[in-house]
């Protein structure tokens, strides 16, 4: 896997994946950024976001269950020094779907958060990471 990270001007920089795919990240005004991307530590939450819901998918898929809907909601928490590092991230998954057992969401989240998504295995040797799910029928 690669990327490269190129610095616009201020606190801008794109960052451009392997794959060829592109984002902008950018500071606060506060810190001399003009606030026209995400933040790099936002990346790192998104990217766990990514990474859990993509497992949780899966597993509900390959196990039949019939899925519409899955929304990851992340919270997290940083501390108060520098660098500013997370202590705590929170997931909370609302999965929707038709006839769906919350044993089978409860087995993709755990599946996800201890065997398959590399962010939060990795995340996890250093911050206190937490998840918990609501199941909708629809």
């Amino acid at each position: 896997m690669q990327a490269t990270v190129k610095w616009v001007d201020g606190v801008m920089f794109v960052g451009e994946t392997g794959s060829g795919h592109a984002v902008v990240m950018d500071g606060p005004p506060d810190h001399g950024g003009r606030n026209m991307g995400i933040r790099p530590m936002e990346m790192i939450l998104l990217g766990l976001g990514g990474c859990s819901s993509f497992d949780v998918v899966q597993i509900l898929q390959k196990g039949r269950n019939n899925i519409v809907s899955c929304v990851a909601e992340l919270s997290a928490e940083r501390v108060d020094a520098i660098p500013s590092v997370f202590s705590k991230i929170h997931l909370h998954f609302v999965v929707s779907g038709r006839d769906l057992k919350a044993s089978a969401v409860e087995r993709a989240v755990k599946l996800s958060a201890e065997k398959y998504c590399s962010a939060a295995i990795m995340l996890g040797k250093s911050v206190e990471i937490t998840h918990d799910f609501e199941v909708i029928e629809v």
